[in-house]
């Protein structure tokens, strides 16, 4: 056993939750930007999908008072929902119940709010042995404060922060790869901006895959010839 294969997240040892985003659970965020948190959970899901990870998802009083779950997440995960009461869903038998009959013990985890529904059910299950790491950037609290405390209440409990970029490169980590490497920079040119736009650059003008072809009016002429 490596660190590559026991310490850090692989295909074949994480699950990947997906607490409450909902729509009354997102009006409530003001610690990220609401059209980041989006674009993060769903990366996040896209991860999920092209490496094959288990995903539980679960809401919140859907038709009373939370809404239902944002349907660009529901297009990704296609799955039903785990509907509770309570704010902690560690204290719901279906939800602990869907998470052991993964049989993973590392659970990487995204909710809204963090200061609720995401630092509840971490204590709650690493308390009984599981690791959690906390996607910090899929989740959202009331405010800064109230986000941040929770992360680090977390952390001392003993936790772990995630970035969903670094959840997705730590998830492909060798770009030898292949059966996976189309689909890590699609989702790396869909949702992280710069980075994305790094690899859009590259494929345009340092590998040319194909650009001649698609795009000939980006093509830069020399005579009758392209540069």
């Amino acid at each position: 056993m490596t660190a590559a294969t026991n310490k850090l997240l692989t295909p074949d040892n994480s699950v990947f939750v997906f607490i409450d985003h909902q729509p009354q659970m997102a009006f409530g965020v003001t610690s990220i930007d609401r059209q980041l948190l989006k674009n993060n959970t769903i990366a996040m899901a896209k991860t999920a999908k092209l490496f094959n990870i288990p995903t539980i998802l679960t809401a919140v009083e859907t038709e009373s008072f939370s809404g239902y779950i944002w349907p660009e997440l529901m297009d990704v995960l296609q799955q039903e929902p785990i509907e509770r009461t309570s704010m902690n869903s560690w204290e719901d038998k279906a939800f602990v119940d869907a998470v052991k009959k993964t049989g993973r013990k590392k659970l990487v985890m995204a909710a809204l709010w963090t200061e609720a529904c995401l630092i509840f059910p971490t204590i709650c299950a690493l308390d009984e042995g599981f690791e959690v790491i906390m996607n910090v950037d899929a989740s959202g609290g009331t405010s800064k404060d109230a986000h941040d405390a929770a992360i680090r209440r977390g952390e001392q409990h003993g936790a772990e922060s995630i970035s969903t970029v670094q959840l997705l490169l730590e998830m492909q980590r060798d770009w030898s790869r292949k059966e996976t490497y189309q689909g890590t920079t699609d989702i790396v040119r869909e949702h992280f901006g710069a980075y994305g736009m790094g690899i859009d650059y590259a494929a345009s003008m340092v590998h040319d895959y194909g650009q001649r072809a698609k795009f000939p009016h980006n093509v830069k002429k020399s005579g009758n010839k392209a540069a």
